[in-house]
């Protein structure tokens, strides 16, 4: 009996440690807030931590100061700021996912750029941004209130929606207007591009003023101009193809020009001359020059006036920022 109860007592003891053994010889540890080991909730975290930016560091370019602030309130000043009011709710929604994939993404990536700052409120550089007392007093009275709501609403509406290729934030560019036809990056800052940012058509982009505009410029300016950038620049005007678009891009838009002695890009051309967008025809007459501009901006990623168009055939936010982000996902932070 005795050596009956020695064996049941030396069994429980067995019994008892294997749990511990099994623990010990895979380092898992008991996690208390959810009772999942450790091991598996590293897994379960992406590479990033997107808790962390719910509060951002904002550099205020005019005064060089940086201020800390909510990233949703943040947004309501980008997306007043980027966008018309006006546009349809799917569009300002699309916006702000937009708006908030660009600000994680570029955080990430650029942690140096700005110092202490994540980002910045210049358009040429990072995003627009606007407060809230500013942006109301650009507004009639009786739209404040009414415009602003409808600001929020979009933000809120897809709070902590960002955009993601192969589960990480893309670099989610946008512009005004892309004249019927969105660039790739690859022809506008060269490099190898983005795979999510492709050449797509859009329809009804050319209803907006922001479509088409014009710039009527003297041949003796135009010389000025661009002798400021390159001083070997000589150009005849008598001769015949003293000016002549080479090579059109995907997006056609001028992806090579000749220009007297030079062979300029199309984007250079738009930066020296002022140019609204790449793309461009041109005509000379007498002493002048004129140029006939499609779209606003450089082309890639979503355009906003294409994204209210979208909005006005029915289509909601995420149809919007799938027309134009290729093979993308809309996933929460």
């Amino acid at each position: 009996m005795k050596r009956i109860i020695v064996y049941l007592i030396a069994l429980i003891c067995i019994c008892f440690s294997i749990p511990i053994i099994f623990t010990k010889q895979f380092n898992i540890k008991e996690s208390v807030e959810n009772n999942l080991p450790v091991n598996i909730i590293a897994k379960e975290n992406t590479e990033y931590d997107y808790k962390t930016y719910n509060t951002i560091k904002l550099l205020h370019t005019e005064t060089n100061k940086i201020e800390e602030i909510n990233l949703d309130t943040y947004l309501y000043g980008v997306v007043s700021a980027e966008m018309p009011a006006s546009f349809e709710e799917e569009a300002l929604k699309a916006q702000a996912v937009v708006a908030r994939t660009y600000t994680i993404y570029t955080i990430i990536n650029n942690k140096e750029k700005h110092g202490e700052a994540g980002i910045c409120d210049d358009s040429g550089c990072c995003q627009a941004w606007i407060s809230e007392e500013e942006r109301k007093e650009k507004w009639k009275e009786e739209e404040r209130d009414s415009n602003w709501n409808k600001i929020v609403c979009a933000v809120n509406d897809t709070q902590g929606k960002i955009i993601t290729y192969d589960g990480e934030p893309i670099n989610a560019f946008f512009h005004s207007n892309s004249g019927g036809e969105t660039e790739a990056p690859i022809n506008v800052w060269g490099g190898s591009g983005y795979p999510y940012l492709q050449s797509v058509a859009t329809s009804g982009e050319d209803v907006y003023s922001q479509y088409s505009s014009e710039l009527t410029i003297s041949k003796k300016e135009f010389e000025e101009k661009i002798k400021k950038e390159h001083n070997d620049f000589k150009i005849d005007f008598n001769e015949k193809d003293c000016i002549k678009i080479e090579e059109y891009t995907e997006g056609n838009r001028v992806k090579t020009i000749k220009v007297g002695n030079l062979e300029l890009s199309g984007v250079e051309i738009r930066s020296i001359l002022g140019l609204k967008s790449a793309n461009f025809k041109f005509t000379i007459d007498g002493d002048n020059i004129k140029f006939e501009v499609t779209g606003y901006g450089h082309g890639v990623g979503m355009s906003q006036t294409g994204a209210d168009s979208l909005a006005k055939e029915g289509k909601n936010y995420e149809d919007i920022i799938h027309h134009f982000y290729t093979n993308v996902e809309i996933e929460n932070m």
